[in-house]
């Protein structure tokens, strides 16, 4: 991802998230020199990733497809490059939380190797207030 990414990455967000991440928040992990990806198909922004990686372990930050591009594979294509990535930088360990109420997402890290870990109340906003965080955890190390 680059700068010039963030406009079109923001409609991809907006369009996908209730809560979306703004302009200004990819615009900091870029600076921060977080490992930010794009992902095209057909000449068209599909999917964008984001991790945070230090001392030994990444975080992913934000992963999202294109809703009209969900269940070509795309989502699963995206983590396995981003599980590279964070080898890639040292990573032994890879966390990410996951909405509830996402079970699409869910079932794809589960097929990766994610473990549920444990759980951080009231962590997104949500419609009615706040919604819990399912906490993942992946060792690169085994794998």
């Amino acid at each position: 991802m680059q700068l010039r990414d963030v406009p079109a990455v923001v409609v991809l967000e907006q369009a996908s998230y209730d809560f979306p991440w703004t302009e200004g928040i990819f615009g900091d992990c870029l600076r921060a020199g977080h490992p930010c990806w794009t992902l095209w198909a057909d000449g068209q922004l599909a999917g964008y990733g984001i991790l945070s990686v230090a001392a030994g372990e990444a975080h992913v930050l934000n992963i999202c497809i294109d809703p009209a591009r969900r269940g070509e594979g795309l989502g699963r294509h995206l983590l396995r490059r981003l599980l590279d990535v964070a080898r890639w930088n040292g990573a032994h360990r890879v966390f990410l939380e996951v909405r509830p109420s996402n079970p699409v997402a869910q079932t794809l890290y589960a097929s990766i190797g994610f473990v549920e870990i444990g759980r951080r109340p009231r962590y997104y906003p949500a419609r009615d207030g706040r919604e819990d965080a399912i906490v993942m955890a992946l060792e690169l190390s085994a794998r």
